[in-house]
């Protein structure tokens, strides 16, 4: 079941879920797990939010310039 939320943009949840998971690979352990707390809750709400065959095309327009 999807729960759509307009007041979410996937496509902004999923630049910040690209943005967390850089900060993940690039911080220091003192802020692991705020920064897993935080892909973990964009996680949750970008599977909530876009059917499982629109999450490829999701990504894949993230990462296109604007």
């Amino acid at each position: 079941m999807v729960h759509a939320d307009p007041s979410h943009d996937p496509v902004q949840t999923q630049r910040d879920w690209n943005r967390t998971y850089q900060a993940l690979a690039h911080a220091p352990a003192s802020r692991y797990t705020a920064l897993r707390r935080r892909l973990i809750g964009l996680s949750r709400r970008l599977a909530l939010d876009v059917p499982r065959t629109e999450r490829a095309d999701l990504r894949r327009r993230v990462r296109e310039p604007s």
